[in-house]
């Protein structure tokens, strides 16, 4: 029986165009505010053009050279080339990341793999390298809802023009972006209206015996979203390496682990209100639950940071 398509959710591959395997822009119907690249670079580099868009370049997994243009590198002192170190894998704790503020065009050499956030911005901020020793991993919640975000390109850590992007670990057996909320209409000082972009990857959780796991094994999560007011949504998909969620609008959440995978995401944010501010209302019905963490323990698997070595495990 065939099923009808869900507009705002695309599995990996599905947006592939001009070398990248994924971009989302305004190209998309109903989408304006936020954009992310997603590729795998093996010898072909990719170059982004100076134009009025902002971006940050987060390694996945690997580490990048970023050639700038003159106006992106004026921001450190004229240094034209940013290395990134990044990491093996995104489930192995923060990496550093480049922001290049609109105006800056730049190239990504790897071998990595990489994303790109973006979004419109009508003006420049400064070009800056975030090591990775500099961004805030905060452990979120608790009992069986604690998640590990990194806070590299939210408000108080980057000066961005209309970019909030951070990313989520989700353990095996863990829920994220729980309780379900949303941040479709703008309230000031409550909440504000933000496009959201879900890039997901999975794998096999962190702690399971050595050999255990066969090649075949298919990592994956869920992904749920729900309509609000502000609009009809209904997104309820398995979520693996590679695959993109859109919330233009609407509550979403949770993002499930399942017990023997670990669940990534990157979230991309931007939107109309002036004010660049993270602000969300939690559905009414699931907000309860907040209450229930301060008598629960952080989940002790966390913080993820880099894995060990066959080497260290002797």
């Amino acid at each position: 029986m065939a099923t009808t398509p869900n507009e705002w959710f695309h599995p990996r591959g599905a947006l592939r165009r001009d070398g990248w395997e994924s971009v989302v822009d305004d190209s998309l119907p109903g989408w304006a505010h936020t954009g992310i690249r997603i590729a795998d670079l093996g010898d072909a580099p990719v170059t982004l053009p100076a134009n009025g868009i902002e971006r940050i370049v987060v390694p996945l997994s690997g580490g990048v050279v970023v050639e700038l243009d003159a106006v992106a590198a004026a921001d450190l002192g004229g240094g034209h080339v940013v290395t990134l170190s990044g990491r093996a894998s995104v489930f192995d704790g923060p990496t550093d990341v480049l922001y290049v503020g609109a105006g800056g065009g730049f190239t990504v050499r790897g071998p990595a793999r990489v994303a790109i956030a973006e979004a419109p911005a009508s003006r420049r901020r400064p070009t800056r390298h975030v090591s990775a020793a500099e961004v805030p991993v905060e452990v979120r919640g608790a009992g069986r809802d604690t998640r590990q975000v990194h806070n590299f390109g939210t408000p108080g850590v980057l000066d961005a023009h209309a970019l909030i992007v951070c990313e989520v670990i989700t353990p095996g057996g863990n829920w994220s972006s729980h309780p379900a909320h949303k941040h479709d209409e703008h309230v000031a000082g409550h909440e504000s209206r933000l496009e959201e972009i879900y890039y997901f990857e999975a794998a096999p959780a962190r702690g399971l015996p050595i050999g255990i796991v066969p090649e075949s094994a298919d990592a994956f999560g869920g992904f749920v979203t729900y309509s609000s007011a502000a609009g009809d949504i209904d997104t309820n998909a398995l979520v693996r390496t590679g695959d993109i969620a859109l919330v233009p609008y609407g509550y979403h959440g949770p993002a499930m682990a399942a017990p023997e995978y670990d669940l990534y995401y990157l979230n991309v944010m931007a939107g109309p209100d002036p004010e660049r501010a993270w602000l969300i209302s939690d559905d009414p019905r699931q907000a309860w639950l907040r209450e229930t963490w301060p008598v629960q323990g952080p989940d002790p698997r966390l913080p993820y940071t880099a894995a060990p070595t066959e080497g260290d495990r002797r």
